[in-house]
């Protein structure tokens, strides 16, 4: 829910006299903490790259990490709404470091190329929303699902990608429901999915999202923020129900004590314990269903 009212409660939150000084310098520092992430115990050494991919809409730009020997399974990561940067490729090598091949993208390419923000820029300031938002507003479900299969072919033809395992997708923020896309697009290849602080997953339009479930066959990990779900408490329960009938596994949980946005370590309101516990959800899932 990258919106107008998602930046004004974060600002109430980081302007919040109760907040610990472990908080502040977590909060204040976190623009540093996109090179300073934990590497996992016995991390493997990897190898990445600045990548071109053809769609049939253009070159998508993306940056494409893995284990330096061996194949390992496929992950295509989707970004939040300010994009492929700094923060998300330092994610994308922890997550090698454990042992798969990453994919981050840069979704909006077909109006820029990434980075789409400078340094020290951020999604609550005017200026910024202002010159983003005309690249969300380009895209489209039918352009996301032509992506996510151009992307998931391009993983699957890399040699440092093992086949014979499935392939896992998150997505972050508007990243959320390209997730869901993805896995409904190729129900055949992809086998799980994780979700943080996902916008607009399930919504009363007639392409929401959740009503994609019945496609998939992916296991899944939805990280929701607190006031997410406390503008909108109902579409975990929609989701809860969904996955259900479909007979599909689903980990859902509210993280408490979290503001839209808290994983990526780059964010004003990075919450260092949960983003660390909803990762370990995440290992926890790749481990078992790829």
């Amino acid at each position: 829910m990258c919106d107008d009212f998602t930046v004004a409660e974060n600002d109430a939150h980081l302007a919040d006299p109760s907040l610990t000084r472990r908080g502040f310098t977590t909060i204040a520092g976190a623009a540093g903490l996109a090179m300073l992430l934990p590497a996992p115990a016995n991390a493997a050494k990897i190898a990445g790259r600045d990548v071109v991919i053809d769609t049939p809409d253009g070159k998508a730009d993306a940056y494409f990490v893995a284990p330096a020997t061996g194949k390992a399974p496929g992950v295509l990561v989707w970004p939040d709404i300010m994009g492929l940067r700094p923060a998300f490729r330092q994610m994308a090598d922890r997550l090698a470091q454990s042992g798969y091949a990453v994919l981050v993208v840069n979704q909006f390419y077909r109006s820029v190329k990434a980075p789409i923000i400078a340094a020290g820029e951020d999604f609550g300031q005017p200026e910024v929303r202002a010159k983003i938002m005309p690249y969300v507003q380009a895209l489209s479900t039918d352009g996301t699902t032509r992506d996510a299969l151009a992307f998931t072919a391009w993983l699957d033809a890399q040699k440092q990608v093992d086949r014979a395992k499935g392939l896992a997708t998150t997505g972050y923020c508007m990243g959320g429901p390209m997730v869901m896309r993805t896995a409904a697009a190729n129900p055949a290849r992809v086998r799980a999915g994780a979700t943080f602080h996902g916008g607009g997953l399930a919504t009363d339009k007639p392409d929401s999202p959740h009503l994609l479930i019945p496609k998939m066959k992916a296991s899944y990990l939805i990280a929701i923020a607190a006031n997410d779900d406390a503008r909108d408490p109902a579409a975990k329960d929609t989701l809860r129900t969904a996955f259900a009938a479909a007979k599909l596994p689903a980990e859902i949980e509210v993280y408490a004590g979290t503001m839209h946005g808290w994983t990526p370590p780059d964010s004003k309101v990075y919450n260092a314990a949960q983003a660390d516990k909803a990762w370990a959800r995440m290992l926890a899932l790749f481990g078992k269903s790829l």
